[in-house]
Order: structure tokens, then sequence, then C-alpha cells
């Protein structure tokens, strides 16, 4: 396991926009490797190469335990609006609530460099679409009116059940949003 450390806000890599990727051999398969062996021990749904560092058109979601590495990754068609709490590893501690297209359909390569599609809504089209923005160096408070909206997710807690009260989502669903993108 090759856990890396995680970029986090403040970090001029995590606005890098990404490098096509045009070598498919060793090193990026280590990077791939690294980026869900990462994002697996954060824990996330996603990551992206900026996140470690590297300015690099390389991501990895995994949802209901399958792992999307995606290489040069772009969205080809869109459709609807989704209003959800999002999170980010690299903005640890604050969820906030993003809207982003529904239902999203991607063109990337895998590994070794062939070319796949995937379609994805809820939980995997939005992961597509914040690990998509990564590589272009916007992250999801870019998409906030203000720095406001940011909701503070409690660290530590000693009362894992407690509810954040009637004014808004449930600590299950913050947490549930923090660990849900990166």
């Amino acid at each position: 396991m090759s856990v890396k450390p995680i970029a986090m806000l403040g970090d001029a890599r995590l606005r890098l926009k990404g490098e096509p990727v045009d070598s498919f051999g060793k090193y990026l398969g280590g990077l791939l490797d690294d980026l869900a062996d990462t994002m697996r021990d954060a824990p996330g749904v996603g990551l992206a190469a900026p996140q470690l560092g590297e300015a690099l058109r390389a991501c990895v979601i995994e949802v209901q335990d399958h792992l999307y590495e995606l290489v040069n990754p772009k969205i080809v068609r869109s459709s609807g609006d989704d209003t959800d709490l999002e999170g980010c590893l690299s903005i640890p501690g604050y969820v906030a609530y993003v809207t982003r297209r529904e239902k999203v359909w991607v063109v990337a390569q895998d590994r070794r460099g062939r070319t796949y599609k995937v379609a994805g809504s809820g939980l995997l089209g939005r992961a597509l679409q914040h690990e998509l923005d990564h590589l272009d160096g916007k992250l999801y408070i870019d998409y906030l009116e203000s720095m406001d909206d940011l909701i503070a997710v409690g660290e530590g807690d000693d009362d894992e059940e407690s509810a954040s009260g009637d004014d808004g989502p449930s600590e299950g669903a913050i947490r549930e949003a923090t660990h849900a993108l990166a």
C-alpha cells in the first residue's frame, strides 16, 4: 500500500490544470495505485492526481465496490440538475450544497490506454463531476456564492449519533457527504 499526503486548500498544486496523459506505462499504473490506496485510506470515494501534487489528467472513483480508473476523462453529455451536500478530502471539516448535473456521460481511458465510457447519476455522477473539476484546477467551493455557505463538520465528536438540529442536515448526512468525494 502506498498512501500519499493529500494536498490541502491553499496548496497551489490544487489549481493546476492536469496535462493530458500520453504514456500508459509503469509510472501511470503506480500513480493510479497510489490514488486508490490514498483514497481508501482517507477514506473517500474519489481522488484526482492534482490532489497528490501530480498535474496529470488521471483520477480514481470507487462507488459500490467498483473502482473506476479514469485517464484523460471528458464529459461528453449531461442532463438535469441535482443539488446535494458535497465535501472534499482537500478541504476537510466542511461540506456545502452544490448544484451539479443529475446525470453525466464520460469517455475516458484505462491504465492501458483503452477508451471506455461510463454513465453516472447519484453519487457516481456527482463524483465524476467533482474529480473532473479537480483535473481542471477547480474545487467545489468555486460553485458557492460565499464561503459562508460552507457547513462545518464536527471532528472527533463524542456523540456520533447526534443530529445537527432542525436548522440543517443531520450529522450522518454531513459525514456521508464529507466522505463521499475527494
